[in-house]
């Protein structure tokens, strides 16, 4: 649990002042809890009410959305630390916004990162003597995707190479995760383009080089690279000690996967029915059917609209009372509203908003058509995945299933199952994303893990949690897809895909861009070289 702010009473309507003004003066701010980021604020959103005696502030984004009651901040180094509780909880909590993601100035950045180039030279000399350093740099080269938090460069030895890149501890997680991302890249650059007079001929394989301690995923990852495409290696350096030691490629890593039961959909929409039909009798007729209800566990439904959650239904112990009711909720926008015969009309004005504004042939500059478009791509996948691949199995799909690894909660975007049982892995970007094929790799880890043969099985496993209920499921790795409009992938991704183990069988997939008024492909490439 993060500190509490010892802080003096502030107006809700001051609060929300200096964190608009603060917001106002870093464009690139970040909202931090226990210094791990929240939310990058140049891509997500907040919004700020100051009613009722209290500021509430929402934020979110593609992958989170947070409410909080704002009860105290204070102002520290140039960062707003902020005293927030959450709905029903009365203990504070600390968040911390700061003016961008990365806090330290950039020259305090700069000098890290060329103290590290000079610390990483000497490790790599004295662990490879018979290797030359050539070309180690961190220049930003935004035309291939380079930025400055990498270190690059090239060992040669006579007229073979290494591909070198490296990542220094003071650099954000997602940074450190990047890595490999960014190694192929450097790899296949190196290799496309050997640097002149090096005299290198063959770039062997890529040496990636990441903090102590850091290198779990990377590792889990390299065990799915092509072992006849490159040689890999991975190292972890203490900076402190300026000690190095290779780290073995892990294909089970640190992804033991507990997945949660799935929910039974036919009990629970069973048991909402009466707030389901309470919140459908709010839509005109038309639109009920585009309405979705999503079953979020037996005692939990959500209501989306175009895949935009805006309400829910839970049931909850009645206040001093062993008996169970159900509670409807509500809210887009500052904070989470029960619903009450007096708050009708307030549902019922967001509703109005929702189909009015956030539809096929809305206002593309409309914050509210703009929201979460990922998740209105999913919604629009989930009912049509016969334009993916006609062997798709309409039913059942999954969506955002929960995978809990350690303390990393992931959801997988899609997971569906072909006529002849193949499980499917689909991850779905609606926007440009660098790392897309090895997210989805992580993914495909993570499924594999209960189908391949010899494991416990797909059938024992799986379906044991209630997932694809009555299917006869293939103990086989599951099938990768990859979806995205077509002008949102990014080049970068095809050559990633390219490194993968042949065992790894993806299928890139192109949507035309006008997916929100009809979804159809518009090419599609796969492992085994073919495309159409």
């Amino acid at each position: 649990m993060a500190e509490t702010l010892p802080t003096e009473p502030i107006a809700p309507e001051q609060i929300a002042a200096r964190v608009q003004a603060f917001l106002a003066a870093h464009p690139a701010a970040a909202l931090l809890e226990n210094g791990k980021l929240l939310f990058d604020l140049r891509t997500a959103r907040c919004t700020l009410n100051a009613e009722h005696d209290r500021c509430m502030a929402h934020f979110w984004s593609e992958e989170r959305n947070l409410i909080r009651h704002i009860v105290a901040l204070t102002e520290r180094k140039g960062t707003l630390r902020l005293s927030v509780q959450r709905m029903g909880q009365s203990r504070p909590q600390t968040l911390e916004l700061v003016p961008s993601r990365d806090r330290r100035q950039s020259s305090e950045r700069d000098t890290t990162r060329t103290k590290y180039l000079a610390l990483l030279q000497r490790v790599l000399e004295r662990q490879f003597p018979e290797y030359k350093v050539t070309g180690l740099r961190t220049a930003m080269d935004l035309e291939r995707s380079f930025g400055p938090s990498y270190a690059r460069g090239l060992q040669v030895r006579g007229t073979t190479g290494w591909a070198i890149i490296a990542v220094n501890a003071e650099e954000s997680p997602a940074m450190i995760h990047g890595i490999l991302t960014l190694g192929i890249l450097w790899l296949h650059h190196c290799r496309e383009h050997p640097p002149q007079r090096s005299g290198v001929r063959v770039v062997e394989g890529l040496r990636i080089v990441v903090p102590a301690g850091m290198g779990a995923t990377t590792a889990a990852r390299l065990a799915w690279l092509h072992p006849k495409a490159a040689k890999w290696e991975l190292y972890e350096l203490d900076e402190r000690g300026e000690d190095l030691w290779q780290r073995e490629a892990d294909a089970a890593g640190n992804l033991h996967v507990d997945w949660l039961h799935a929910p039974d959909t036919t009990m629970a929409r069973e048991r909402f029915a009466s707030a389901i039909a309470t919140v459908q009798q709010m839509l005109p007729e038309a639109q009920c059917a585009q309405m979705e209800i999503a079953v979020r566990s037996g005692s939990e439904v959500a209501f989306l609209w175009q895949g935009l959650e805006f309400a829910h239904a839970r049931t909850e112990l009645a206040v001093n009372s062993f008996s169970r009711g159900q509670t409807i909720t509500f809210g887009a926008g500052a904070s989470e509203t029960a619903l009450t015969e007096a708050t009708q009309p307030e549902l019922r004005a967001l509703l109005h908003q929702l189909v009015t504004r956030r539809h096929a042939h809305g206002d593309k500059r409309d914050a509210l058509y703009r929201m979460q478009s990922e998740r209105w791509l999913e919604s629009r996948l989930r009912t049509a995945l016969d334009t993916l691949d006609p062997q798709l199995d309409p039913r059942p799909v999954y969506a955002q299933v929960p995978a809990v690894t350690g303390a990393d909660h992931s959801l997988l975007d899609l997971l569906a199952v072909r006529r002849d049982g193949r499980l499917v892995v689909l991850e779905l970007k609606a926007d440009e994303d660098l790392h897309l094929a090895l997210q989805a790799l992580d993914y495909w880890m993570r499924v594999r893990q209960h189908c391949v043969p010899g494991a416990t099985g797909a059938e024992s496993q799986l379906q044991r949690l209630g997932y694809f209920p009555g299917k006869g499921l293939q103990p086989a790795p599951p099938l990768l897809y990859l979806v995205a409009p077509a002008l949102r992938i990014h080049p970068a991704t095809e050559t990633v895909l390219h490194y993968l183990a042949p065992q790894v069988e993806w299928t890139l997939i192109a949507l035309d861009e006008r997916w929100r008024e009809q979804v159809r492909a518009v090419y599609r490439k796969r492992s085994n070289g073919q495309s159409r």
